[in-house]
């Protein structure tokens, strides 16, 4: 998978779903009959109210590990059909709601965070791996490098976010050649998708607002915002 440019965290989604097919069944996921992974994903929608997208990822993955790497086949001897996937409309957040997020939290940290990924739409994995050499403010533009599908792009930087990065670089002073945000408990390393996970449900909690706030909801209020205001958004989320 690493050979054909999938992303870590996609790695990592079929490893773990592997596992807990083989630990479900007591034995390696490739001596798992197709009947026993019928029953298993069955189980594990109807039984554990699993989503749609668990299952296709299931699916895929067992396909990966018998096709690709054991060689064994799969279009002649598996039929399995796929569900349609999930795809509930999200909670948009209005331009308020963002501000207001944004201002929240007393660390200049945890604002540049939560403006990073409103202005310029970028996905959580795409920020935790940010540089500091990816920021030109010559050119007011983000570098953002393999992002999903391992394509890069670049996003621009808005005016306020710069100077929000700037105060914040004067406080916490990352190094030029590490990421744009460290973790504090393993320096060297980006911060953790759970702590901006935290930072976002933390401001939406301070500021009182109810819709489901995650990181993706900023990347979903860009796009909407933009479209809003009669602006081409390059590709949809």
């Amino acid at each position: 998978m690493q050979f054909r440019n999938y992303s870590k965290r996609t790695v990592n989604c079929y490893l773990s779903t592997l596992i807990r097919l083989s630990r479900h069944f007591g034995k390696s996921p490739e001596l798992v009959t197709v009947e026993e992974f019928k029953k298993y994903l069955y189980f594990s929608k109807e039984e554990c109210g699993l989503s749609n997208s668990f299952v296709n990822q299931t699916i895929s993955a067992l396909k990966i590990l018998r096709q690709d790497v054991l060689d064994m086949p799969w279009d002649t001897g598996i039929k399995i059909k796929r569900p349609r996937a999930d795809h509930p409309m999200p909670d948009i957040l209005s331009r308020d709601e963002v501000l207001r997020l944004i201002a929240s939290p007393t660390n200049i940290k945890h604002q540049a965070v939560l403006a990073l990924l409103y202005s310029t739409g970028m996905r959580r994995e795409e920020l935790m791996n940010l540089k500091l050499s990816d920021i030109d403010s010559s050119r007011m533009v983000i570098r953002i490098n393999l992002g999903k599908g391992n394509k890069s792009r670049d996003a621009l930087l808005a005016v306020k976010t710069l100077t929000l990065l700037r105060e914040y670089y004067r406080i916490f002073r990352p190094k030029p050649q590490v990421y744009v945000f460290e973790s504090r408990s393993n320096p060297g390393q980006p911060y953790s998708a759970t702590s901006i996970a935290k930072i976002v449900s933390r401001a939406a909690k301070c500021e009182g607002i109810t819709k489901k706030v995650h990181p993706h909801s900023l990347r979903h209020a860009f796009a909407t915002h933009m479209l809003e205001q009669g602006l081409a958004v390059r590709k949809p989320i």
